[in-house]
């Protein structure tokens, strides 16, 4: 989660797509708009996501600023395939 989120700050859309899960992962992304800037994250929630599991869920909230200030708050949900993590799917609360 903290990888992805450093990938939103930097703007590394390769990044974020080699690492969303083929089943789920969008054509391409579009993160050129600069209006507003994530600064913080601040992790909620985890439920499994061990060297152990095969699935994990991370709530978190993302702080940004710029044209409109505030913050985002999701429900991730990860899964491990060859030893690597992969996002799966959110839902923005």
């Amino acid at each position: 989660m903290r990888s992805r989120f450093s990938a939103f700050v930097t703007g590394d859309e390769d990044y974020l797509l080699r690492t969303w899960d083929p089943l789920t992962r969008p054509v391409d992304l579009n993160l050129e708009d600069d209006s507003i800037r994530f600064y913080r994250l601040d992790i909620l929630d985890t439920v499994d996501g061990s060297p152990l599991h095969d699935t994990g869920v991370v709530e978190f909230e993302a702080f940004y600023k710029g044209a409109a200030v505030g913050s985002q708050r999701e429900r991730s949900t990860f899964s491990k395939s060859n030893g690597r993590w992969f996002y799966s799917s959110g839902e923005l609360e």
